[in-house]
Parts: structure tokens; C-alpha cells; sequence
């Protein structure tokens, strides 16, 4: 006779058992319908090819992939790169190892090296012919292409090597369950799968205006372009073109930005206005409120724009390139997503898409993520970390979502500005300008001293709230290394950064992240945020 602890022991196997098969039955009878938390894959019972394919080789589409495979899901990456209108092409990545976050750094620290072989006259450092210092634009672009191919090469092994099948062919949706690759030669391959999950990004947008796309480039151009940029006009004022303004003129090249509206929509003014005037004080040229009206190529092969402003003034000019930044389309619009019942945001109206907290489409099986996404950070990171937690949710039972709030994020800007959090407008909007009390301060880089660069416009600020223990909602920083000095800060502020717990820090002497351990100054004081000296 078996024990009451082998019986019980018994019952609960023979319970377990029901629980299997009725979850073979129906996958999702022991979720929350609305959440759909417990998506675990049943491909062998429901005769799908694949349990998941990503349509998009880009950070979040690859996160995606990687981390599904480790559950022991079977998936298809589908990756294909349309060229440019100027006919730049590129590998496997995405917008970011390729057109976006890697080469934009890689050029940014070229332009810093430029201002840093000044800068060490005066620290001692000689050469026999300063003036004779100049910048080779094929040399560094050779070298951007050729780390960029290597990212290339060492991603499509490490698909290889955790299984992923690369299809290097269009994607586009049959069915909800059925994706069709376009291959390089036409051919077309029909891929059935229990889930998909989009990750296609967005491609930079040209004017509506004669000349724009014929004669124009775009950041999908200028990290490869094959001659010297020379006199460069950038239109539009949002971190990509300011970047690339920045680092064009730091390299020796005249630039000219102009502006349509506001710099850096999205972020806070107080500090985007810093940065136009930080650039402004490097040389760079600026056109507010002005538009482009047309592009024509001259006889020498120089670029006549005409541009008119919003009072009405009408001028021209002539440049070498014109760099066109004025925003990005999500590359939905050949996905065929009316075919899988799939509707965008706005009705519709809108090329991006509107999810769910766990990234999910109007259609069940259809997932998102990355900068495809509607009213949701536009970062590889945050494709990156949404797509791994999907990937989780999806094959391995667990339920962490995606928070999209406070993620840092940095310009690489001449003079960087790195955020977290939220503006000074947004806070007031949010909690009554009387509620918020903004603490912010002018510094002195030690580095900057020795050569006598300008400290004109390094600033900082804290936007908190007024009450208790004072919640940090945002910090802001404009100085050197801002991207490395506003990631630590970010994650004290994800978990409850408060103004008395940042005064009671202390800071590393002498380095510009300590800066924010000494805010004492508000605005509402009135006081001059100004310090005397280095260790004031």
C-alpha cells in the first residue's frame, strides 16, 4: 500500500499531466487573455515551420532572435537593405553598426582628436610643423567601412553559431502566420510561423522639394561617402544633424545648419539652446526659421540651394553637399501588413506602430520593436533590452515588460549633452511649475584650463520635485564625456535618485561628474550658479 505522501505525490502527477494536455489544446487557457503573459511555443503540435520570425536584422530584431534561440525556439531572420537614393548599401546590423550610433561615434572621436592635437601644445607636446596638422577624409572613412564590416562578419557568425537561420532576403506578410522573403533574385520564399515580430526601423526622410533626393544625401551617405564632404549644408536641427554638423566642422569642414523650427524638438530648451550656442561659438553656421526650397547641380558640380524663411525672405547659396536630417520613416509601408489584418498608429494614419505594454500588435501573434514603435524611444538600447524581454515572455514563461521612462540618452554634439529623465517643461507640465524646483550650476572642466578652452557653456542641471526628499525627474549635462557621466546617473535616478541622497554623494575630485554632487544653487534663488573656482 502506498504511503498518504506517495498517493498525494501521485495525484499531483496525474494533475500536472491534465494541465499539459489541455495547454496543448489551447496555449493559452492558463494566461490572461488581455496580458498574454504565458506565450510558450507548442510549433511540433501546431505544424508551424518556425516558432519565430523577425522581419529586421537590425539591434532589436537580432536581440530578439538570440535570446529566443536559448529557449530552444526554432527562428528566421529576415534582413535586407534597400540601397539609398544615392545607392549606399550596407550589411548586416542595422541602422545603428552601420548608419547610425557606431560610425557617428567613430567620427565624433575624430573630430575630438582634431581639438585634442591643439589642446596638447600647451600641455607641452611639440611638433615641427603644427599649421601642417590636417584631416584625411578617406583615410578615416576607410576606417569607419572597415570596422563596420567586421561588426558585419562577426554578426552573421554569431547568428551562425547559435542556430539562427539568416535569410538575406524582403520581408513582407502573407498571413499573420505566413511571411514572404523576397530573395536578391526575385524568387520568393513563403516561411509559416507561430509568431513574428517586426524590428525594420526607419530610414531617413528627404523634402518634398525639386533636387532634394537626386542631389541630396542623408546619414545613410555620409559615413561612406567617397569624396570629401567639403562646404556642407545640414538641414534640420534634431541630434542627427547636429551631430553630423558638429563633427563635419570639427574634421575642417564649413557647415551650415538650418533650421526649420526649433533644435532638438523633444529635449529640453534650455539645454538645446546651449548646445546651438556651444556650436555657434565652434564656428558653425546657422539659418533659423528658414527652409529649402530647391536643389540644383551647377556646372562644376556644386549644389545651388535656394531656401526661403518663414518671413517671407527668399536667398541662395552654393555648397558641395547637402546633408538632409529632417526625420525618419519607419519602413512599414512595403510589409503588406494590411494582408495580417495589422493597422498602424493613428488609424492608420501614422507609418509606425502602436503596441502594447508587451509589445504586442493589434494582431495576437504579431509583435514590435525598436525605433518602428509609435511615441516610444528611438535607441538601440531600448530595441535591444524590449527585444530580449519579448523574446523571454514569449519562450521561457517569465513577465517583465519593457519601461520606457527615464532612459538616458546623449547628443555627440561638439560639446556632448547627456539626459535622463524629464525636461524642465515636461516636469512643470506634469507637476505645476510650482511644484518643481530646479537646482543648476556653471563648471570649470580641470582639462580646460591648461589650453584656455571655453567653459562658456558647460552647465548642468537637476529638475526635481519641490517637496519631501525632493525626487529627482531629470538630470541634464553639457561638458565633455557626457554620455559616460549621465549613465551611472541614470540608473540612481530609475531607482528614486533623490536631490538630499545626490548632496549627502561624494564626488570623485577632479572630474565633471561630480559636479552634480555639488548642486546647491536653484533657480528660484536667484542666485549666480556661477563658481569662483574649481573646488568652490
Amino acid at each position: 500500500m502506498s504511503s498518504p505522501a506517495v498517493t498525494t505525490l501521485n495525484q499531483l502527477g496525474i494533475f500536472h499531466h491534465l494541465l499539459l494536455l489541455l495547454s496543448n489544446v489551447c496555449p493559452l487557457a492558463m494566461s490572461d487573455s488581455g496580458d498574454h503573459q504565458n506565450l510558450t511555443p507548442h510549433r511540433h503540435e501546431e505544424n508551424y515551420d518556425y516558432d519565430l520570425v523577425v522581419i529586421g536584422g537590425g539591434s532589436g530584431g537580432l536581440a530578439c532572435a538570440k535570446e529566443a534561440i536559448q529557449f530552444g525556439a526554432k527562428v528566421a531572420v529576415l534582413d535586407f537593405v534597400v540601397p539609398s537614393p544615392r545607392g549606399t548599401k550596407w550589411g548586416l546590423g542595422g541602422t545603428c553598426v552601420n548608419v547610425g550610433c557606431i560610425p557617428k561615434k567613430l567620427m565624433h572621436q575624430a573630430s575630438l582628436l582634431g581639438e585634442a592635437i591643439h589642446d596638447s601644445q600647451p600641455y607641452g607636446w611639440k611638433f615641427a610643423e603644427p599649421a601642417s596638422v590636417k584631416h584625411d577624409w578617406a583615410t578615416l572613412t576607410e576606417s569607419v567601412q572597415n570596422h563596420i564590416k567586421s561588426v558585419n562578419w562577426v554578426t552573421r557568425v554569431d547568428l551562425r553559431d547559435k542556430k539562427v537561420e539568416y535569410v538575406n532576403g524582403f520581408g513582407y506578410f502573407k498571413d499573420a502566420h505566413n511571411v514572404v522573403a523576397v530573395m536578391k533574385n526575385k524568387t520568393e520564399r513563403v516561411l509559416s510561423t507561430k509568431y513574428v515580430v517586426i524590428a525594420v526601423g526607419g530610414r531617413p526622410r528627404y523634402p518634398n522639394i525639386p533636387g532634394a533626393e537626386e542631389y541630396g544625401i542623408t546619414s545613410d551617405d555620409i559615413f561612406s561617402l567617397p569624396q570629401e564632404p567639403g562646404k556642407t549644408l545640414v538641414v534640420g536641427a534634431g541630434y542627427i544633424g547636429l551631430e553630423c554638423a558638429g563633427f563635419l566642422k570639427g574634421l575642417g569642414y564649413d557647415a551650415t545648419v538650418m533650421v526649420r523650427s526649433i533644435l532638438l524638438r523633444g529635449f529640453d530648451q534650455q539645454m538645446a539652446t546651449m548646445v546651438g550656442d556651444a556650436m555657434v561659438e565652434k564656428g558653425i553656421k546657422f539659418m533659423h526659421k528658414t527652409q529649402p526650397t530647391s536643389v540644383e547641380k551647377q556646372e562644376d558640380g556644386r549644389l545651388l540651394v535656394k531656401y526661403a524663411s518663414d518671413e517671407g525672405v527668399e536667398g541662395s547659396d552654393v555648397y558641395d553637399t547637402v546633408l538632409f536630417a529632417i526625420g525618419r520613416t519607419a519602413c512599414t509601408k512595403d510589409l503588406k501588413l494590411d494582408q495580417a489584418g495589422i493597422v498602424t498608429a493613428e488609424g492608420n494614419k501614422s507609418d509606425k506602430l502602436d503596441v502594447t505594454v508587451q509589445e504586442q500588435t493589434n494582431v495576437d501573434n504579431v509583435f514590435a520593436v525598436g525605433d518602428v514603435l509609435y511615441k516610444k524611444p528611438e535607441l538601440t538600447p531600448v530595441a535591444i533590452h524590449a527585444g530580449r524581454l519579448l523574446a523571454r515572455r514569449l519562450f521561457n514563461n517569465q513577465s517583465d515588460v519593457m519601461d520606457y521612462t527615464d532612459v538616458a540618452t546623449t547628443v555627440f554634439s561638439p560639446l556632448e549633452y547627456g539626459c535622463v529623465g524629464l525636461s524642465e517643461e515636461d516636469a512643470e507640465a506634469k507637476y505645476g511649475k510650482e511644484n518643481v524646483e530646479v537646482y543648476h550650476a556653471y563648471y570649470k572642466p580641470t582639462e580646460f584650463f591648461v589650453p584656455q578652452r571655453s567653459v562658456r557653456y558647460c552647465y548642468l542641471k537637476a529638475v526635481a520635485l519641490l517637496e519631501g526628499d525632493q525626487k529627482v525627474l531629470g538630470l541634464h549635462f553639457l561638458g565633455p564625456a557626457a554620455g559616460e557621466v549621465i549613465q551611472g546617473f541614470a540608473a540612481a535616478v530609475k531607482s528614486g535618485l533623490t536631490m538630499k541622497i545626490l548632496k549627502n554623494t561624494v564626488g570623485i575630485h577632479p572630474t565633471v561628474a561630480e559636479e552634480f554632487t555639488r548642486l546647491l544653487i536653484t533657480k528660484s534663488s536667484g542666485l549666480d550658479p556661477t563658481p569662483a573656482t574649481c573646488c568652490s
